[in-house]
């Protein structure tokens, strides 16, 4: 059996003190591409072991979202946690937290402490408006930012409330966006710079999805509404019922791709009309030509239409749920489901990309039990003995 392919931040150790969802998302990423995360938590754990779908008194998504990292157990609020916190943090390449601005310096753990004794430090914080600004100290959840981002403003259909995807898309976003953050910090100090802070705002990073927004109420004074299951500006683009109930997306906006899907659904007189020959026209006219193409799919169940837009060019695709991705050939394929076990019993969970050519991701080990590396950890980094981990055990500091 081939030794493992040695991944791009094998040798880089990560220390991850947030817990809930962005700072946990980040260091998921980074260990599944090789690093060394060790993950502090509370006695209680992070509270995400605890909620959605359970089995045996531990979330599914813990199994996921906590792959790869070693559980250490430490009391915070305590000057002994603290203490060993800030060991391990000297030891470390990367410190990721997201609580509230404020509380790391509170127990001495904060970037310009630390960095005294670890000038090399990337210090990544996550939080809901960012270390500075007026808005620094207030709470801030993923849908709270979400909604001030300008995220949720163009979700929804006109006049009626924004929709929220079922999902904390503002915790992952800012996630990806604070592995970005570090790995750019990192490349940076192996150019000869110093480590430095990785500052992110969950409303900034929903903020860098909003695409035209600015540039067009800056310049043109537009600003963009809510538009359904549409896209404001480009046509056809849709989601579209069929016979048998399920939906389709059609894609169908540029010029020649919308004579062929226009061909294809039984409205040659369409694809051949000058009113529509190109985006402007038919952003005019977009009622008349979703009119003709949501008859067009209620005729028929969706396996044909996407057979008849594949055959003709178009692109199209259908509306997924995750029994329909485990059912999908493609999926299966491109390997974006992993097997782990859990007390011998087999679960998937999802693969992360990007998809590296050369040195790819991989899981090595499920999210664990709460403190499961607490006396491996200390031992071996911190030279604790054996009597030192059962005296903090006694105190309540470890677990």
């Amino acid at each position: 059996m081939s030794e493992p392919q040695q991944r791009p931040l094998e040798g880089i150790r990560v220390i991850e003190v947030g817990q809930l969802l962005a700072g946990p998302f980040a260091g998921c990423m980074l260990a599944y591409f090789g690093a060394e995360v060790i993950k502090i938590e509370p006695p209680e754990g992070d509270p995400i072991r605890g909620w959605r779908v359970l089995d045996n008194g531990t979330s599914l998504w813990w199994r996921s979202l906590g792959r790869n990292k070693k559980s250490v157990v430490l009391d915070l609020k305590k000057p002994a946690g603290q203490q060993l916190a800030r060991r391990l943090i000297d030891s470390a390449d990367v410190v990721i937290e997201n609580f509230r601005p404020g509380v790391m310096e509170s127990w001495g753990l904060g970037p310009d402490e630390v960095k005294q004794s670890n000038p090399k430090l990337v210090y990544a914080r996550i939080s809901g408006y960012g270390q500075t600004g007026p808005y620094a100290s207030k709470p801030g959840f993923a849908s709270v930012c979400e909604g001030m981002s300008g995220f949720r403003y163009v979700n929804g259909f006109p006049d009626q409330a924004p929709v929220r995807p079922n999902l904390s898309i503002g915790d992952t976003i800012a996630g990806i966006h604070t592995a970005l953050g570090i790995a750019l910090a990192l490349l940076q100090r192996e150019r000869g710079g110093k480590g430095q802070v990785v500052d992110v705002a969950l409303y900034e990073a929903m903020f860098n999805l909003m695409e035209a927004v600015v540039p067009e109420f800056d310049g043109a004074g537009v600003i963009r509404q809510p538009s359904g299951t549409t896209v404001t500006g480009i046509v056809p683009t849709n989601t579209y019922r069929c016979k048998n109930g399920k939906y389709v997306v059609i894609g169908g906006n540029g010029d020649s791709i919308f004579q062929r899907l226009m061909e294809v659904a039984g409205y040659p007189e369409l694809a051949r009309d000058a009113r529509l020959a190109n985006n402007a026209g038919r952003v005019q006219h977009e009622a008349e030509i979703d009119n003709a193409l949501a008859a067009w799919c209620m005729s028929k169940d969706s396996d044909e239409i996407l057979q008849l837009l594949e055959q003709a060019r178009v692109p199209g695709g259908p509306i997924y749920n995750v029994a329909d991705m485990f059912a999908d050939p493609h999926f299966q394929a491109r390997g974006m489901f992993e097997q782990v076990e859990i007390d011998g019993k087999p679960l998937r969970i999802p693969a992360l990309v990007p998809r590296l050519a050369d040195t790819p991701g991989r899981t090595d080990w499920p999210g664990e039990a709460i403190g499961g590396h607490t006396q491996q950890v200390l031992s071996e980094l911190l030279s604790l003995s054996p009597e030192d981990i059962q005296r903090l055990t006694a105190e309540g500091v470890i677990a």
